[in-house]
Parts: C-alpha cells; structure tokens; sequence
C-alpha cells in the first residue's frame, strides 16, 4: 500500500509540474521565461560539482569538420573498442580494416594520472522550418564531464596529452589521398561544398626497394627524407621552414614519378599534383597552398613544360622585335588575339612561383616536400632550382646493371641467371631507360619463361645499340659536311679577295648558297 501510495503521489507531483509549465508556456511573456531559465540554469549549475566541456563536430563554417573533433574521435576509437557496448565502424587505412569508434548517446570513461573523466557522444537536429530548401542537420559533439577540482590538470595536460595521441592515431588510421587542384574558373572556391582540391585515394605501390636504381644512390635518398621528417625543431632552431626541395631530371621513362610515390610510401605522406596551366594567377597559386595539409608532398611534374617559366625575362624584348618585323596592321591584330587568348591562360608568374617554394607563403602549415620533375634541366631559370628552394638535384639516369637486378627480382623474380653477364656488358655500352628493360622483362603471356623474357631484353639493347651507332654516325657526318662547307666559302672568299672582281661576289653568294642547301639535305 505504501509502495502504492507513493507512486501515486509522484504521478499526481509530475502531472503537477507539467501542468504549470504548460500554462507558464501559453500565458508568461518570452522575455521573462528566458530570464527564468537563465537563473535556475545558474542555481543548478552552483549545485553541481562536475565540470563540462563540449566538442562540436562543426564550427563556424558549418560545411567543414573540425579538426579537434575529429582528433578526439581518433583518440576515443581505441576506448570505445574496450569499454564502449555500442560502436560505428567506419574505413581504415585500406577497405579491408575498420575504425571503430562510439556512436551516439554512449560513453566512456578515461583515466589520467589517477583521475577519472568521462566522455559522451551526443547529437542535436536542428529545428528547420517544414518548407525550407535544405533538409535538416544533425549537429554532434562530444561533451567531457570531470569534477571541478580537477580543473587546471584537465584543462592543460589532459587536453594537451588527448590532441597529442588523438593526432597519431589519425596519422596511423587515415587513409592517404592523390589530390589534384581544381580549376580556377570552373568554381569560385568559396560556394556551397567548394573545394580548391580533389582526391582520390593514394594507392601507388612503388618502393624504394622496387626502384631500378644504385642502391647507395637509393640509401642517400632514404637517408635524407627519413632526417627531414624528424627535424622539427631543428628546422626551427635554425629559422627555416619545415620543407625541404628536391628537383628530378633525366630522360622520359627514368621513374621520377615512382620515385615521387616511393617518398609519399617512405613517409607515409599525402601527395598534391599541381597542375600550374589551370590555376588562374598567383593569389589563387597561394590558396592552393594554404589549402594543403602538412605531412605531404607538392608535385609539378615536368615544370619546364607546364608554363613558360624559362624565358618570362626575355619575353618583353621578344615582343619588341616581332612588332618592328611586321606591318603596322598585322602587328596590331597579332597583339590583339594574343591579348584575347591570355584571358584564358594561367597567369602565375615566375615571382609567384619562387613566392610559393621560398617566400613567406611557404611557411604556412610544415613538413612538406616541394618536388619538380623535368626532363630539360638546362631550360629552367636558376632561381627557380637554386640550392635554398630545390635543396636536392636527383638526376635519374638511364638503367645500370644494379638497376636491371632490381627489376629482374621484380618482374620475373630471378637474383642470377647465366644471360646476366652479357647483359651486363652491353648495359655498360648503351642506354636504355629503366621502363624500356621493364616492358621487355614483363611476361607477355603464360607461355613465356624467364630466358625468353632475358632474351627479348638483349635483342632490345642491341637494337638500341645500333640505333645510337647510327644516330653518332649522322651527326658526324653533318658535323663534316657543316666545317666542309665553311672551309669552302672561306676559300672563296679568299680568291675573290685576290681577284678583286665584282663578279667573284655573286659567284661566292651562289657557292654560299649551295653549300648551305646540300647541308640541309
């Protein structure tokens, strides 16, 4: 009966209370309810001794997610797997792992120098209206609950010490991205959703240990890139930004592009293709920058070719000569569609782009390799590739015998076999690029054994050979005919100036001019 009572009593108090809200509600003014609320939120907040501190997925710009949050959920996955009873799996490093974290309305309790805190994951939805043109969001956090005498150990160490683990945990789990950059004039950069950069996942397989080449050359590298993702502070003691420039050059097919993924692989970086012809000027060059992410590598794959950098200096006195070549007219017409077209091209400057490898720009955010690839390394400005903006020149050569061992192991797993000494000797008398030896040792079919393959590769570096035989050939040839030809006209010019006669002027002109179109041909 007592039991009875009682709960009979408490229906009648809630019915109580729901009843005066409801007329407080209909009948008191907005402004004094408000003012209500405030103060018993303060009374109750005086009574209670624990401390909250709230993590929201998003803030300010609404459309992009906050990185503390994200770094606390990195940092909670592997509590949540222990404690938590309710989990969201989302993808890992690979499809084939998941991440596990704590969904929503769960908690989980922490322990930090014998203090135990908790955390909650909570969500609210928005109140939209019924005809409004975006649908309604759920807005999450995650909220720290600990007692308030804890305050200065939670707010300074606790906190410092969760950014710190929850940092390596997301560098451990996430997944690496290829990016490319948007064009400039397709998008505005600062709409609904915009994005200076695109990305798909980084997949790239290639190794230092798979790289056709010099295995000291290969240690060099390895050596220097593992030193500068540890230097922090060394870069900082000394006033240097955290980046470091490396410039590869050599022949088309010489792997500076695996060599670009063997550094994201090595390091475990993102990577950023920059394409310079579509980025519009050199304020838009900038944004891209900003928009990067520590931990990467910012690639312009064959730079001497992506604008004309090389001969910007010169291009003012060029202009000068062609307008004093032709009519007034023609000139004009010809500036004018040049003019038309310009609207349309980038125009990143070559003190844009010094601005973005070395000036103050490239300050912002760390750890970062700025890598260009070229395959004239003679055609590109010093200042652009300097030491201080492209701090290592790698020259990427043609294949060498311990290059053709490494793809020998890669492609049909072989360490020795009788046909390696003569292809060895000719490996040291030709040039042939590592992709060549490689698509000769590929298995083109299920029928073809290793000694084919080793066999389809000679025959290739005797093709070669001869090819480059004959090649030396015509341009000696070319070189004789060219200092024939010029002993020839010195010769006549000689007699002419012996024999006085006019005539001998026009002869000489004519013989000039034979000499010249026998050694075009």
């Amino acid at each position: 009966m007592m039991t009875g009572e009682l709960w009979s009593s408490l229906g009648s108090t809630a019915a109580a209370i729901m009843f005066g809200w409801a007329m407080i509600q209909q009948y008191v003014p907005q402004h004094f309810r408000d003012y209500f609320t405030k103060y018993a939120y303060q009374f109750f907040t005086f009574l209670n001794p624990d401390i909250h501190i709230t993590f929201h997925e998003h803030t300010g710009d609404r459309f992009k997610r906050s990185e503390v949050y994200t770094t606390i959920e990195a940092f909670l996955s592997s509590n949540s797997t222990n404690s938590a009873k309710r989990l969201r799996a989302d993808a890992g490093k690979d499809d084939r792992n998941l991440i596990l974290s704590m969904d929503d309305y769960e908690k989980v309790i922490d322990e930090f120098r014998g203090v135990k805190l908790q955390w909650t994951s909570n969500k609210s939805s928005s109140n939209s209206s019924m005809f409004s043109l975006y649908p309604a969001t759920e807005k999450r956090f995650y909220k720290l609950t600990f007692h308030k005498s804890h305050r200065e150990l939670i707010t300074t160490a606790y906190l410092n010490h969760v950014m710190k683990e929850g940092k390596n945990v997301g560098l451990r789990n996430r997944q690496r991205k290829l990016f490319t950059n948007n064009p400039s004039e397709s998008m505005d950069w600062y709409g609904y959703k915009k994005s200076v950069w695109s990305h798909v996942v980084f997949e790239h397989p290639s190794t230092f240990e798979t790289l056709a080449m010099d295995p000291g050359k290969k240690k060099e590298i390895m050596d220097d890139l593992i030193t500068f993702s540890k230097s922090k502070d060394y870069y900082k003691k000394i006033g240097k930004a955290w980046k470091r420039g490396y410039l590869l050059h050599g022949p088309p097919g010489t792997g500076k592009s695996s060599m670009i993924a063997a550094m994201a692989n090595l390091l475990d970086y993102d990577i950023y293709d920059l394409e310079l012809t579509s980025v519009k000027d050199n304020t838009a060059l900038r944004k891209l920058l900003i928009e990067s992410t520590s931990k990467s590598v910012i690639v312009i794959e064959d730079i001497d070719c992506s604008l004309d950098l090389s001969g910007q200096r010169k291009k003012k006195k060029s202009e000068e000569n062609e307008k004093k070549e032709g009519e007034a007219e023609v000139a004009a017409a010809i500036k004018a569609e040049k003019e038309k077209g310009n609207d349309k091209e980038s125009k990143v400057t070559l003190s844009g782009l010094l601005n973005f490898i070395d000036g103050l720009w490239s300050a912002c955010g760390g750890e970062r390799l700025i890598v260009f690839t070229t395959n004239h390394v003679e055609q590109l400005d010093p200042a652009l590739i300097r030491r201080g903006r492209m701090d290592k020149h790698i020259e990427m050569s043609y294949c060498n015998y311990e290059g053709f061992k490494v793809l020998a192991k890669n492609y049909l797993d072989l360490e020795s076999h009788p046909l390696f000494d003569t292809i060895h000797g000719l490996l040291d008398e030709t040039q042939i690029t590592p992709a060549d030896v490689a698509e000769n040792l590929m298995p083109k079919s299920s029928e073809r054994n290793c000694e084919d393959c080793l066999d389809a590769l000679i025959r290739a570096i005797q093709v070669a050979k001869e090819e480059a035989r004959v090649k030396a050939e015509d341009e000696l040839a070319a070189a004789t005919r060219v200092e024939s030809t010029s002993t020839t006209i010195k010769e006549a010019e000689e007699k002419e100036s012996l024999t006085g006669g006019g005539d001998k002027v026009v002869e000489s002109t004519q013989l000039e001019n034979k000499y010249k179109v026998g050694g075009d041909n």
